[in-house]
């Protein structure tokens, strides 16, 4: 399906798979609706991508666990694209590394409110204007943690396995309303993921991804572009994707 000229709306756009699905859809022709907390990341996204696409870009600095800053948001995407096309619910962190009995329960607001109350927020805000406008896709980036949890992820595992319920969900309430929804749960992505779970300690960070070949935002980028390009009739409605040398949530091959 040619999806030149949709209109694209990308949370999380400030780094990692977001910026890279932000690049892949302007490749494609697409109008993009950027959004982040770190405004100046995706201003410098958006003048990079204007620059060498003929599209329009909206950066909007949003905080999704921000429910007003939310709508108010995409009354502004409304009065300056009309409607929403695709959204790509990419916004979502994980905040440590302990058991459960361990954990820091501000950890786990900043994780429930992000990962799953700002996807709600975000969702519920657009999908009026998709559901006017008679189509519509919604991609949600899950995880592999939202299929099988893994020792200490407790909390971030349960706001994916939320992600993944909630993607169900839409799908068996807009079937018949021409919306198509996907999750893609990606398995260990070299991001700045594990930066920020562990708070900035780029050591750590940087052994998550040590001795062996992990995904790339692109990957998932092209992934993402796949599964929106397909023909109307079709809904590609699950995507699991893992590094090779990644045999589940805590098996990976390691060279010395």
């Amino acid at each position: 399906m040619n999806i030149k000229s949709k209109n694209v709306f990308i949370t999380g756009a400030s780094a990692g798979i977001g910026e890279a699905t932000a690049q892949a859809f302007a490749q494609q022709g697409c109008n993009l609706i950027l959004t982040a907390r770190r405004l100046e990341k995706i201003e410098s996204l958006a003048s990079d991508i204007i620059k060498n696409s003929n599209v329009e870009v909206l950066p909007i600095r949003l905080d999704v666990r921000d429910r007003k800053a939310v709508f108010k948001a995409v009354d502004t995407i409304k009065e300056k694209f009309g409607t929403v096309d695709i959204l790509v619910n990419n916004a979502g962190l994980g905040r440590g590394l302990e058991p459960l009995h361990q954990g820091e329960i501000d950890n786990w607001e900043e994780m429930i409110d992000t990962n799953i109350k700002g996807l709600l927020y975000v969702t519920k805000a657009v999908l009026p204007l998709m559901i006017e406008n008679g189509s519509g896709h919604i991609i949600n980036l899950g995880s592999v943690a939202g299929r099988e949890v893994y020792p200490n992820g407790n909390v971030y595992c349960a706001t994916k396995f939320s992600v993944f319920a909630l993607s169900k969900a839409l799908r068996i309430e807009l079937y018949d309303k021409n919306i198509r929804t996907t999750t893609i749960d990606p398995g260990m992505v070299e991001t700045e993921f594990s930066l920020v779970r562990f708070k900035g300690d780029e050591q750590r960070a940087k052994n998550v991804y040590k001795g062996f070949t992990p995904l790339k935002p692109e990957d998932i980028a092209e992934t993402i572009i796949f599964c929106a390009t397909r023909p109307p009739h079709v809904n590609i409605t699950e995507m699991v994707i893992y590094p090779t040398e990644q045999g589940n949530t805590t098996l990976v091959k390691r060279s010395n």
